[in-house]
């Protein structure tokens, strides 16, 4: 669902959509295209977005099993721990 703006809702993307979305302006700031004012709107969203992946891949990493062999090769399952 987009936005009035046309943007989509930040809240609705995938993490594949929001870093695609993010790469894309990290470019635009980069390179200095645009008026003040739109390089301080992209950052924002920038940081929306930045903020949005990082939520999406904790809950990835919940979700996240290490699997591995115990004693006798019988297979077991642990939680991920990105620690």
């Amino acid at each position: 669902m987009a936005r009035k703006d046309g943007r989509p809702d930040i809240d609705k993307m995938s993490f594949e959509e929001a870093l695609e979305e993010l790469k894309e302006i990290v470019s635009k700031l980069e390179s200095g295209e645009g008026r003040l004012d739109e390089a301080i709107d992209a950052y924002e969203r920038g940081a929306a977005l930045k903020h949005h992946c990082e939520i999406k891949l904790r809950e990835a990493q919940e979700k996240i099993e290490k699997i591995s062999l115990g004693p006798g090769g019988k297979v077991k399952t642990e939680d991920f721990d990105a620690g």
